[in-house]
């Protein structure tokens, strides 16, 4: 959560009476994440976060923004996007796109246990199910064809090493895309960055996921893939924690039970989500926006977790038995 627009005290509480939310009483920028503009806003009826758009379009964010809305109608805990009084949920400020929705009980767990990972998954498998009925498309933007795209861009600034590991996993990546297996994967909408700091504990339940603008349609598989390697790995080495794995996938598959090309596949979409952040944090580090609060991430930290599961690929230990009603 950069801050790359400035918005006053009284633009945002102008912005915030028009939506009917209250008289404003403080105004917070966050620091946090890199891609949009944020402030924490509280007034007196309540906590909201207010974003400013920077890289999405007017065009782009109905996807996201409804989508939130879908999945809070369907008892899914996420952001409620605030609307005006025609009912619209996407506005303007400054210039920019923006959205109010409420802020979330509770906080981020940085140090997850079995239980954390349990109902993470347990949520996750809840959402993409919930997602099924949506009836709006968006691709993944930060998808295979991204990858594909930005790789040229920031292989000039990696050494001889770093670029025979991108390579070399780009043209796995696209080899098991074009597979039949990969073609038979379940699909819906996805929220594709469900990070330990995308997700809120309260008294040790789960109280919300949050970040909805990396959202798009892909795999369920790449899904989990992306929370498995920030949920379920040791954090200084990126070596995989098996424990917290099966927590995880168990509790998935209690709601949405995995199918035989997904129980095949999970090694290589493991490999998939390490790769998009690690090529995300590469772009972003070397070739950043100028923004007025603003910490990159530091790339080598995915570049280890592809190391890890290149050398290791993921396997399934404790993983409760698939059932002849999900496999397809």
């Amino acid at each position: 959560m950069a801050v790359y627009t400035e918005v006053s005290f009284d633009e945002a509480a102008d912005f915030l009476q028009a939506l009917d939310l209250g008289q404003l009483q403080s105004l917070k920028a966050c620091a946090g994440g890199i891609e949009n503009t944020n402030y924490f806003a509280d007034t007196e009826s309540g906590e909201y976060v207010l974003t400013l758009f920077e890289r999405l379009s007017f065009e782009q964010l109905p996807f996201y923004l409804q989508l939130m809305k879908h999945l809070a109608e369907r008892a899914i805990p996420v952001p409620n996007p605030a609307p005006d009084k025609n009912g619209n949920i996407l506005h303007s400020l400054n210039g920019k796109p923006a959205a109010v929705v409420n802020k979330l009980r509770g906080k981020s767990e940085l140090a997850p246990g079995l239980a954390h990972c349990s109902r993470v998954g347990a949520m996750l498998a809840r959402m993409h199910l919930a997602g099924q009925d949506f009836n709006l498309y968006q691709p993944n933007l930060r998808g295979l064809t991204w990858w594909n795209a930005t790789a040229p861009a920031i292989l000039p600034h990696v050494n001889t090493e770093q670029r025979s590991l991108l390579l070399g996993e780009l043209a796995y990546q696209n080899h098991i895309a074009a597979s039949s297996a990969c073609k038979a994967l379940p699909t819906g909408t996805v929220h594709a960055d469900l990070f330990r700091d995308n997700v809120m504990f309260e008294g040790g339940l789960l109280t919300g996921f949050f970040d909805f603008y990396f959202a798009g349609y892909d795999t369920f598989l790449f899904d989990i893939g992306v929370c498995l390697n920030d949920w379920c790995i040791d954090l200084p080495t990126g070596q995989h924690d098996a424990r917290r794995a099966d927590a995880f996938l168990n509790a998935y598959q209690a709601a949405r039970p995995l199918t035989a090309q997904e129980r095949t596949l999970l090694p290589a979409m493991a490999r998939a989500g390490a790769l998009r952040f690690w090529i995300s944090r590469l772009w972003d580090f070397y070739l950043p926006r100028e923004a007025s609060v603003l910490k990159a991430h530091d790339p080598t930290h995915f570049e280890r977790v592809l190391r890890q599961r290149v050398a290791h690929p993921l396997v399934l230990t404790t993983l409760h038995p698939v059932t002849s009603a999900s496999v397809t």
